[in-house]
C-alpha cells in the first residue's frame, strides 16, 4: 500500500525542509535509472502490451515496498497482459501537490517502444526540476543534502560490491541429469525452483552436480563435483550382505540391534536352518513360525514369498540353491483400518568421512489392499494381504490412488503419526527408535562401503566425492517397535502413477502424495550439497566441535535460501548431533581402518598374505602359541570359506568380512574371560597403540589415532553366555527364539 503524502506533510515547505526527503529524492533518481534499465531488458523479451513500471517523480516508499514493485513487474512478465489490461485504469492516477504532479508507483498500460523515450525525458526533468526548487530553500538544507548524498554515494559503492559478491557466490550451480532415471520429474521440478542450470544431455566442462539413475558408474571418469551415488553401496544393500553386515553388529551389539529380525542365508546355511526349525517343532509342537523367503537380487516384491517349512523353499533348483534370504515373519504388526502397512523414508547419506547422516521429516506409508489375517496354510499366497510392497498392490483391484494425503493406499507418514497420535501413543518416542535405527544400520554398512569407496577414488586420485539417498522400508509392530525390513540403493522417485483411462490405454497421471515427499526430499538434498553452501559451512566449522557444525549448517541453510518462496529444509540432521549416544557403536569400522592400512595396492578390496603377515608383524599379535605358520593357516582357511561364500568376487584375497572373523577369532584367542565385544576392544588397543607408536618412530608426520569407545559406554546389557571363535561357531550355538520381533516382507 502506497503511502499516501498529503495526508503526512501539509505543504510544500515540510516537505523541503524535511531532510528524509531530501535524501529519499537522491535515492528515487538512482532508483529510476535502474528501474528504467530494467524496462529495457523487459521489451526485449514481453509483448508490446505487458505492464511497465511507470516511476514516481518524488516518493519516499520504503525499500521493501520498492522490491514488491519490481517483484510485481518480473511476475507480470510471466503472467501475461490480463492483469496489465484489468489495472491499468484503476492504478493509473495521479495526484496533484501544490502544483506538482507525483505519480503513484503503479504499473501502466502503454507502448514502451514508442514511449520510452518521452518518458525517460519527462521523468528526468521532473526529477531535476524537484531537486532545484529544494535546493534554493536554505543553505542548511544544502549543507545537509551535500553530505547525505556523498553518504549515499558511499553506501551505493559499497552496496554494488556486495552485490557483485552475492552474484558472484550465487552462481547457477550445474547438474548434469543425462543419466537420472525414475527420479528425472522430481530431479527437474527441484532444479527450477532451485534456478539452477540443468545439462540433460550432459556437458564436455565439468558439472557441479552429476545425478545417475542406478550407480556410481553410470557416468565413467567423472574427476570433480559431486555424484549422487556411493561406489559398492548397491553390492552393500543386496539382502545378503545387509544381513552379513547387520549379523556382525549383531555379534557385538545383540541388544542395539535388535531390529533387524533373525535370517539365514541359501545357500549356504540351509542345512542350520533346517536343522533348527526341526529341532524348534519337535520340542512345542504347537509353535508354526513363518518365514518370508526374498531374492538376494530380487526388487519390488519380485520372487517374495511365504513359508511354514524349510521343505517349502522354492529357490532349490535342481542340485543348487539360489542366492536368498529368509526371515523370521512378524505375525502382529501394527494395523490401520484393518490393513498392514510399511513406511518408506528416504534417507540421506552426506557423506562418509566425516559420517553425515540425515532423515526427511515426512515419508509415505503403504498399504495393503486386502484385510490383514495372521498367517496360515490358506492364506500365505494372499500376497495383497501380507505385503506391502507398491508394485505388488497396485496391480489390486482394492488399490485406490487419492489426492489426499491421509487416504488411500499410499499416504503421507505424518498422517498415520497423528492417526496413532489420536490414541495417546507417544509419536515422539516412535520417531526418537525410528532415528536409532537408521542411524544403527548405518554405522553398520560405513566400513564397507569405505573399501568400496577407496577402491574406487584412491587418497590422492582425482575424483568426485559422493552423497546418496537411501530408503529404508519400516515396519512398525503393534507394540509400535520399528523393525527393519530392507534398504534400498535405488528408491523409485516417480511422482506420477499409470492409470487405465480406457480399456487397454494407460497414462501417466500426477501423484500428489509422491509429489510432495519426493520433490522436497530431492530439492533438499540439492541445497545440501550445493557447493558454495558447502564451502560455506566447512570455513564457518572449521576447528569447532560437530555440534556447533550442526548450529552453523543449520543456521546458513535457512539464510542462504536462494529464493523466498523455498520452504526450510525437510532434512534432520542426526549424524554427527547424536554422535555421543552411538558412536560406541563404531567398532567394526576401527577394524576396516587397520584392514585399509594393509591392503597396500592402489584400488584393490582383497588382502593378500604378505599384506596380512605384514599386520600380524607390526601390531605384534604373533608369539609362541600363535606362530606365523599358523597365522597362514589362519588366513588360508577363512579365505577359501569366504571365497565360496562371495562366488562373484573376481579378486583373490581376503574379503573385509573375511578379515573381521579373523580378528574376531584372534581377540577371542588373545583374551578368554571376557565377553567378544570386550575382547574385540582390548584388541583394538592393542592394533592402535603399535600402529600409532610405529607411526611416531618412523614418520615425521603423526597420524591421528582413531577415536576409542570403552565397553563401558555401552549401555545395553551383555548378551554372550559364551564367546564366538568365529561367525559360524557363533551362529552354529546361537540358540534360535522365534517371536513377534521377527521378520517380514520386502
Amino acid at each position: 500500500m502506497l503511502v499516501d503524502y498529503p495526508d503526512i506533510f501539509t505543504n510544500l515547505n515540510e516537505i523541503t525542509n524535511h531532510p528524509t526527503i531530501i535524501n529519499t529524492m537522491s535515492d528515487h533518481y538512482e532508483r529510476v535509472k535502474i528501474e528504467l534499465q530494467q524496462m529495457k531488458a523487459v521489451e526485449s523479451e514481453a509483448a508490446a502490451d505487458k505492464e511497465q513500471l511507470s516511476p514516481a517523480s518524488v516518493t519516499t516508499v520504503p525499500a521493501e515496498v520498492s522490491f514488491a514493485a519490481r517483484r510485481d513487474l518480473s511476475r507480470s512478465s510471466i503472467n501475461g497482459r490480463s492483469r496489465s489490461k484489468s489495472r491499468s485504469k484503476a492504478d493509473g492516477h495521479e495526484r496533484q501537490v501544490n502544483g506538482k504532479q507525483l505519480s503513484d508507483l503503479t504499473p501502466q498500460k502503454s507502448d514502451y517502444s514508442q514511449e520510452k523515450g518521452q518518458s525517460r525525458l519527462s521523468n528526468e526533468q521532473n526529477i531535476k526540476g524537484t531537486l532545484r526548487l529544494l535546493k534554493g530553500k536554505t543553505a542548511a538544507n544544502s549543507h545537509v543534502e551535500s553530505c547525505q548524498r556523498e553518504k549515499d554515494l558511499k553506501c551505493e559503492h559499497h552496496g554494488k560490491e556486495d552485490g557483485s559478491k552475492v552474484a558472484k557466490k550465487r552462481r547457477a550451480v550445474t547438474v548434469d541429469t543425462s543419466k537420472a532415471k525414475t527420479s528425472l520429474e522430481a530431479l527437474k521440478m527441484s532444479i527450477r525452483q532451485l534456478k539452477w542450470k540443468e545439462f540433460p544431455m550432459g556437458r564436455r566442462t565439468a558439472c557441479d552436480i552429476y545425478w545417475h539413475g542406478v550407480s556410481f558408474h553410470d557416468n565413467e571418469n567423472i574427476v570433480s563435483g559431486q555424484v549422487n551415488k556411493f561406489p559398492g553401496m548397491i553390492e552393500m544393500l543386496r539382502k545378503i550382505n545387509l544381513s552379513r553386515a547387520v549379523r556382525t553388529m549383531q555379534e557385538l551389539f545383540p541388544e542395539e540391534y535388535n531390529f533387524y529380525p533373525r535370517s539365514w542365508i541359501l545357500p549356504e546355511e540351509y542345512q542350520l536352518f533346517s536343522t533348527q526349525i526341526r529341532l524348534l517343532k519337535d520340542n512345542d509342537s504347537t509353535l508354526k513360525p513363518t518365514f518370508i523367503v526374498k531374492p538376494d537380487s530380487g526388487s519390488q516384491g519380485d520372487g517374495i514369498y511365504l513359508i511354514r517349512d524349510p521343505a517349502d523353499l522354492r529357490v532349490i533348483s535342481g542340485s543348487q540353491i539360489k542366492q536368498a534370504v529368509v526371515q523370521e515373519y512378524i505375525q502382529k504388526p501394527l494395523l490401520i483400518d484393518k490393513l498392514k502397512f510399511d513406511i518408506r523414508l528416504y534417507v540421506l547419506v552426506r557423506s562418509l568421512e566425516p559420517l553425515e547422516i540425515y532423515i526427511a521429516k515426512e515419508g509415505l506409508s503403504r498399504f495393503c489392499t486386502e484385510p490383514y489375517q495372521e498367517p496360515s496354510q490358506k492364506n500365505l499366497s494372499h500376497v495383497f494381504m501380507h505385503l506391502t510392497n507398491y508394485s505388488l498392490n497396485v496391480h489390486s483391484g482394492n488399490f485406490v490412488h487419492s489426492d489426499s494425503c491421509s487416504t488411500g493406499s499410499k499416504r503421507t507418514f505424518s498422517s498415520v503419526l497423528y492417526r496413532i497420535a489420536s490414541k495417546g501413543v507417544d509419536i515422539k518416542k516412535v520417531w526418537s527408535d525410528i532415528i536409532a535405527l537408521v542411524i544403527k544400520t548405518v554405522i553398520a554398512l560405513v566400513p564397507e562401503l569405505k573399501v568400496y569407496y577407496q577402491a574406487d577414488i584412491p587418497p590422492g586420485k582425482p575424483g568426485p566425492t559422493c552423497f546418496q539417498i537411501l530408503g529404508f522400508d519400516i515396519l512398525l509392530m503393534k507394540n509400535l517397535k520399528p523393525v527393519l525390513l530392507e534398504v534400498n540403493a535405488n528408491p523409485s522417485m516417480r511422482i506420477e502413477h499409470e492409470q487405465e483411462v480406457s480399456p487397454g490405454v494407460y497414462e501417466y497421471v500426477p501423484s500428489p502424495v509422491d509429489e510432495e515427499v519426493k520433490v522436497g526430499v530431492i530439492r533438499d538434498t540439492l541445497r545440501l550439497m550445493d557447493p558454495a553452501q558447502r564451502k560455506h559451512v566447512t570455513s564457518n566449522t572449521e576447528g569447532g566441535s560437530p555440534e556447533d557444525a550442526i548450529v552453523v549448517e543449520t543456521g546458513s541453510d535457512e539464510k542462504e535460501s536462494l529464493t523466498d518462496s523455498l520452504p526450510s529444509l525437510c532434512l534432520k540432521q542426526v549424524f554427527p548431533k547424536y554422535t555421543k549416544q552411538f558412536n560406541y557403536l563404531r567398532v567394526v569400522e576401527r577394524i576396516a581402518a587397520i584392514f585399509l592400512r594393509f591392503l597396500g595396492v592402489k584400488g584393490t578390496m582383497r588382502l593378500g598374505p604378505t599384506g596380512f603377515r605384514t599386520f600380524i608383524r607390526n601390531c605384534k599379535l604373533s608369539n609362541s602359541s600363535f606362530s606365523m605358520a599358523s597365522v597362514d593357516i589362519l588366513y588360508i582357511d577363512i579365505t577359501r570359506r569366504w571365497a565360496g561364500m562371495l562366488p562373484d568376487s573376481r579378486e583373490a584375497g581376503m574379503s573385509l568380512q573375511a578379515f573381521i572373523e579373523a580378528f574376531f577369532y584372534m581377540a577371542a584367542r588373545r583374551f578368554k574371560a571376557v565377553l567378544l565385544r570386550e575382547q574385540v576392544l582390548l584388541l583394538l588397543e592393542v592394533c592402535e597403540g603399535a600402529l600409532e607408536g610405529q607411526s611416531h618412530s618412523h614418520s615425521h608426520s603423526e597420524k591421528p589415532r582413531p577415536q576409542r569407545s570403552h565397553p563401558t559406554q555401552s549401555s545395553a546389557p551383555n548378551a554372550f553366555s559364551s564367546p564366538a571363535l568365529t561367525r559360524r561357531h557363533h551362529l552354529r550355538h546361537q540358540p534360535l527364539q522365534l517371536s513377534a520381533k521377527a521378520n517380514t516382507e520386502n
